[in-house]
């Protein structure tokens, strides 16, 4: 899908039908007639085209000065689908690249993104405010703002999935809960990488060497850097909760079998008892108080494992093995 605004002199962006000077191209899960057309026709190098479409590509920035074009990539968050998943009701993140390029021949900004991403589309609305395609610079760090601010969304769910699973564990231990908590850490994994990737970008476009940083753009950067080292210590700190939650838990189902398997060899063992003495008895040979009464009846074998099953079961006890 390609599609084509254009912010006007009243500061108001709408839809136009082809590129023009001034205006952002915005390509959704291109198809290789598209990928085509934004080489032959928009004139974008083919190393950009084939990185933006690359979905493993990482954060960076780069530069040909032979075209005088410019490629930005930055990773941003993204629910994987549940199609894709053995539970529906699981919920895991991935990142993915949405790329910024600008032609400065043609003073034009092209977005490339694999799947429908609410950022460009809050940005195609119009929800973000001052947003002017005529401004690269200014465009690209709302871009990267809203970028930054999604991670923080979804962190904020994450710890509140977190909180809810753990309340469950508490009841269930489950491997469902577990499941979900390492999905969570899985996902915080792919965070932490991509907003590092994302401050060494950053890093890159503040020093100004790349991409003209204009001085009314200064505080807009500030708050881009602020968000992406918020969303680094959240999830740093989300991270080394959750993983000293899934170590405790361990121990906890590991501590849990052990005990189940102390209970079911002291049960073993106090049921052994009875079939000693009855074996014993069992045997044709002369055993003692024969022709004895009360003694020589099956009474006393089936008393004495009696007495000595609950006296096995009181030692154990004593011991703690018992509870």
């Amino acid at each position: 899908m390609v599609e084509c605004f254009m912010t006007g002199l009243d500061g108001v962006t709408t839809k136009i039908d082809t590129p023009e000077p001034g205006c952002w191209v915005n390509v959704v899960k291109p198809t290789p007639e598209e990928a085509a057309w934004l080489e032959h026709e928009v004139g974008i190098v083919p190393e950009f085209v084939r990185s933006a479409l690359d979905e493993e590509e990482i954060s960076h920035i780069d530069y040909d000065e032979d075209v005088n074009q410019t490629l930005v990539i930055v990773d941003y968050p993204s629910a994987e689908d549940v199609e894709d998943m053995q539970d529906p009701s699981m919920l895991q993140y991935t990142t993915m690249p949405i790329s910024t390029i600008f032609l400065r021949n043609r003073n034009i900004i092209v977005t490339v993104s694999l799947q429908e991403s609410p950022i460009v589309q809050d940005m195609a609305s119009g929800a973000v405010r001052q947003m002017n395609t005529r401004m690269r610079t200014r465009f690209l760090l709302q871009m990267l703002l809203r970028i930054s601010q999604s991670y923080l969304v979804c962190l904020r769910r994450i710890e509140r999935l977190t909180n809810k699973t753990e309340a469950r564990l508490y009841g269930s231990m489950r491997n469902e809960e577990l499941l979900q908590m390492l999905s969570l850490e899985k996902s915080l994994v792919q965070f932490s990488t991509s907003l590092k990737s994302a401050e060494v970008t950053l890093n890159k476009i503040m020093h100004g060497h790349i991409i003209a940083l204009y001085e009314e753009d200064q505080d807009l950067m500030e708050d881009v850097m602020i968000e992406v080292h918020q969303a680094q210590e959240m999830c740093n700190i989300y991270s080394n909760i959750l993983s000293g939650t899934m170590d405790a838990y361990a121990s906890v189902i590991s501590n849990n079998l052990n005990i189940v398997m102390k209970v079911l060899t002291v049960i073993t063992i106090v049921m052994a008892i009875p079939n000693i003495i009855f074996g014993f008895y069992g045997m044709n040979v002369d055993l003692p108080f024969d022709g004895v009464p009360l003694l020589d009846s099956w009474l006393f074998p089936a008393a004495l494992a009696v007495v000595a099953c609950v006296a096995a079961a009181y030692m154990f006890k004593r011991k703690g093995m018992w509870k």
